[in-house]
């Protein structure tokens, strides 16, 4: 029977699970994976951090994988027939159409029915395989999916289904244009999506600040086209203010995007962002707790926006897909460490300590 790495218990390694494969249900679609992602969100949740977590439950909402088997005839977004052995990526939330944030808002981020492989679906029952730490996915009707070339290696594309598809949101909601100066704190694989974006928007100046075990990260943002990187380890709050004024000419950035979720980094983010710019919080996933900010001095004097950025939708998907295929960064470089599936608890450690910028595991 196939297997699925199984979170059973917080802070315990993952168990190693078999399950058989049921019949397919209406609209359904069984997918054999070729590449998950380990996210830094599948950190949070192996660790309890986050509450939206259903025990038991197979980890991993990044994959790429081949069509199976289906359960009726199926297109893609683009219309495309189909078939079995296709090479496909799929949108990670399936929303329901229905709700006020999908039918009124228009908004189905924001959908309260929203079902997430490897987040808020167990595994408890059957068709049991939700999530992508395991050698089958079974996507649930409804599921947006992009048909992708053959040619593409399934590791370079996984992170586009999370990193790169939130990026893709928080570049639409901040309205990144034609000369905009944009500092990015943390330089993991949201935050060089988030530069890319940037760099495609036109972006003249993009700083890109990381911490302590970020060299090589930082190094990969100089790799991407970042016109300047930071390092927290080795700089004081003040010098990196001053360092930010003086490539922005004494005004601040015009977008600040915090990809860490780290309340240090958000208070010292809002003093980095100029008038009548916009700070936005992608990085902010599971609690954190309660934020120092002067809303007098930071926010109001300043015509601040404060913009949240939660998750994303089939459109931002698409965006990243593309801007992955484009050929112009060098997403090859994002993924340093491959695993095999039952080496997923390893997978998870290593990017806890930041040895990885991107893990892939390789059902």
């Amino acid at each position: 029977m196939p297997k699925a790495m199984v979170l059973e218990e917080f802070n315990k390694p993952l168990v190693e699970v078999e399950y058989p494969l049921s019949k397919l249900g209406q609209g359904e679609m069984l997918v054999k994976l070729e590449a998950s992602g380990v996210c830094g969100s599948d950190v949070h949740m192996w660790r309890g951090k986050d509450p939206r977590t259903p025990l038991p439950l197979i980890l991993g909402h990044e994959g790429v994988g081949r069509v199976a088997e289906l359960g009726q005839t199926r297109r893609d977004i683009y219309g495309q027939p189909l078939r079995p052995d296709d090479l496909v990526i799929w949108d990670r939330g399936v929303t329901c159409n229905s709700c006020y944030y999908c039918a009124v808002k228009k908004e189905p981020s924001l959908c309260v029915n929203r079902k997430v492989y490897g987040i808020n679906v167990s595994c408890k029952d059957a068709p049991h395989f939700r999530g992508c730490y395991a050698e089958y996915l079974v996507l649930f009707e409804g599921t947006k999916v992009l048909k992708i070339p053959d040619d593409v290696a399934p590791e370079v594309l996984v992170a586009a289904s999370c990193s790169g598809a939130t990026s893709a949101h928080t570049h639409q909601l901040c309205g990144i244009t034609e000369g905009d100066s944009v500092v990015i704190q943390g330089p993991g694989p949201v935050g060089l999506f988030a530069l890319a974006f940037a760099l495609d928007s036109g972006a003249a100046t993009t700083i890109v600040i990381g911490a302590q075990g970020d060299e090589r990260r930082l190094k990969l943002a100089e790799d991407f086209g970042a016109t300047h990187t930071l390092n927290v380890s080795d700089t004081t709050e003040e010098e990196r203010r001053r360092f930010v004024m003086a490539h922005t000419g004494g005004h601040g950035a015009d977008v600040v995007i915090d990809t860490t979720g780290s309340p240090k980094a958000l208070a010292e983010g809002v003093r980095l962002t100029a008038k009548g710019g916009t700070y936005a919080l992608p990085g902010v996933a599971v609690p954190i707790g309660q934020v120092p900010i002067s809303f007098y001095e930071d926010v109001a004097l300043k015509n601040l926006r404060i913009q949240g950025v939660w998750v994303s939708d089939t459109r931002h998907l698409y965006q990243a897909v593309k801007l992955v295929l484009s050929g112009r960064y060098p997403f090859d470089k994002l993924v340093t460490h491959k695993f095999d599936l039952e080496e997923a608890t390893r997978a998870m450690e290593t990017m806890e300590r930041k040895e990885a910028i991107k893990a892939v595991l390789r059902p």
